[in-house]
């Protein structure tokens, strides 16, 4: 949680709090149903709480931009954005069930009143959000065609409306054929834990 607060000193009292009230959801639920590896749950604000965040740093969503997280998961990165920014509206989207469980009682468990869930496959999800986020789900250019339905045409941002993925490794070839559209930035740029150092933010316009 410190890790947290050395990057994102002025937070409130209540994104203190509910930052602080994830690690005992995230434990309790992950014993029930494993939705991160048994051996990464203690890394919990590292690897997944401020590795969402780092989405937060890259861009300030305005008030009123909706955010469809493709693929959650156990709810990352749209639980930890959702509530970095009260005033925006996250849609949850996994294809499996008991992941959207989790998050639903994380989700509840916090009083997040910004988020809202659904099971089912992306390809079904017919909503049109300002942004779509994932992290790590598939290559850039299946998740391309399957979320551009998604993404709506009219801008509320400094930035215009695309899709923000978290990415490790290398991602020459995968970026390769949008070389022109696409921004790249090291989470290094951000973050100074070691985990980092191969992470990045990709943005693609669409």
């Amino acid at each position: 949680m410190q890790q947290i607060l050395k990057y994102f000193p002025n937070l409130s009292e209540r994104q203190k709090e509910q930052l602080q009230q994830l690690d005992a959801l995230y434990h309790d639920w992950n014993a029930k149903i494993n939705v991160i590896s048994r051996k990464d749950i203690d890394n919990l604000y590292e690897h997944h709480v401020l590795h969402s965040l780092g989405i937060a740093q890259y861009i300030n969503f305005r008030a009123g931009t909706t955010v469809m997280d493709l693929g959650t998961g156990g709810g990352f990165p749209g639980i930890p954005l959702a509530i970095m920014f009260p005033e925006v509206k996250f849609h949850l989207v996994d294809s499996t069930k008991k992941k959207i469980l989790v998050c639903d009682e994380v989700i509840k468990g916090l009083g997040l009143q910004n988020v809202t869930t659904r099971w089912c496959r992306a390809e079904e999800e017919k909503g049109k959000f300002d942004f779509v986020v994932s992290r790590a789900v598939m290559p850039l250019a299946d998740l391309v065609k399957i979320c551009r339905k998604n993404v709506a045409k009219e801008c509320h941002n400094a930035l215009p409306n695309g899709l923000i993925c978290l990415k490790g490794g290398e991602l020459d070839s995968e970026t390769y054929p949008m070389k022109n559209s696409v921004e790249i930035v090291p989470l290094s740029d951000y973050f100074s834990e070691p985990f980092f150092e191969t992470k990045k933010v990709v943005y693609l316009p669409l």
